[in-house]
């Protein structure tokens, strides 16, 4: 009898800082794909980002993915993507996990908005032959929008991509650090373990220079 494989979920990202929208398609995924666990992978920054005024250092990041997620049983920190040199591309963590661990299929969560832009990532082809692609709605698209790209996207790539059924969550990381320098409350957006880590360690005190969006480190 073939043994069955374990279903892993990966949400990546800078979790620069993680919030309740990270923890929520985290915790939807596990429950509507019957997942083993969900690895939250902080990507590493490079050398000449690692001291940016106004952002954490990816130690504090990574800690920050640590208490978001140490209450949940089935979600697990992997380290995988905090390279040395900063620059990681999704096809090669997951051919390197698929390696490692060829008893495991894994579901790769993004939101809707990277979806748009999955056709300028890296090797999208052979990012959807290493796992199964869970798209989450956000910026309030419309489910047969979705419906349509992925379609497409699945007969370009040869791709198996899932739609998500969870609630449309529109916080960024982005939103809560300015949130953070107007002084207002995150409450009920961030654990709360977070923000007294955020407040303990004085992050992101300073004005943050410009940057490109979080998924151009794929490219």
């Amino acid at each position: 009898m073939k043994e069955k494989k374990k279903r892993v979920g990966i949400m990546g990202g800078t979790f620069d800082p993680i919030h309740m929208g990270h923890l929520i398609l985290g915790e939807r995924a596990y429950e509507q794909l019957c997942l083993d666990s969900v690895w939250f992978m902080p990507a590493g920054n490079p050398p000449h980002k690692r001291k940016r005024a106004g952002r954490a250092t990816d130690e504090q990041r990574v800690e920050m993915v640590r208490l978001a997620i140490k209450e949940n049983p089935h979600f697990e920190l992997s380290l995988i993507e905090m390279s040395e040199d900063g620059f990681t591309y999704s096809y090669r963590t997951l051919e390197t996990l698929k390696l490692q661990n060829p008893d495991t299929d894994y579901y790769f969560i993004i939101g809707a908005d990277s979806l748009y832009s999955f056709e300028t990532w890296r090797e999208p082809e052979r990012i959807c032959r290493a796992c199964r692609l869970v798209v989450a709605a956000r910026n309030h698209i419309a489910a047969e929008d979705l419906d349509r790209e992925m379609e497409r996207l699945s007969r370009k790539y040869q791709g198996d991509f899932i739609r998500l059924d969870t609630m449309n969550i529109d916080v960024s990381s982005d939103q809560i650090r300015q949130w953070l320098r107007e002084k207002k409350s995150l409450r009920y957006y961030v654990p709360d373990s977070v923000i007294r880590y955020i407040a303990q360690n004085n992050i992101y005190a300073c004005e943050e220079e410009p940057e490109l969006p979080e998924r151009t480190r794929y490219l």
